[in-house]
């Protein structure tokens, strides 16, 4: 017999997120693909994390190889107050969750919390990718 579901909630962080997915596709004239987003979200990937919360690949099992993401990545696990965050691939979009224990019911709790495009980056490349200096002509 299977145990309890998990609780499935969402961060203010997702909504956020979930937010400029619907602004990015409405001005792009795609409003049907943010409504498959949240209907993947609501039939696939929630049932699957409140059946499966461990399915995600570990985020923090990605050992980092600088001391800079070293510090980073500790003080990330300090501000979270988790030890565990997960990935979630769903379609185009990967979800950064974490799982913890649900004290009042004796099982576990899921927190979702972001949601980005496989596209979008999260850094800088144009402040990376500078015009070279010097006399290289």
């Amino acid at each position: 017999m299977a145990g309890p579901k998990a609780a499935v909630t969402f961060t203010a962080s997702f909504e956020g997120n979930l937010a400029a997915i619907e602004a990015f596709r409405n001005a792009q004239q795609a409003p049907e693909a943010y409504l498959r987003l949240l209907e993947d979200l609501e039939q696939t990937v929630v049932r699957n994390l409140e059946e499966h919360p461990a399915i995600g690949r570990r985020f923090f099992a990605r050992l980092p190889q600088s001391a800079e993401v070293k510090s980073r990545v500790a003080a990330l696990k300090r501000r979270l107050r988790v030890t565990e965050i997960r990935e979630y691939l769903g379609g185009d979009y990967l979800l950064l969750y974490s799982v913890r224990p649900d004290a009042g019911r004796r099982g576990l709790v899921v927190h979702v919390l972001t949601i980005r495009h496989h596209r979008q980056m999260s850094f800088d490349f144009a402040g990376f990718w500078q015009a070279p200096r010097g006399d290289d002509t």
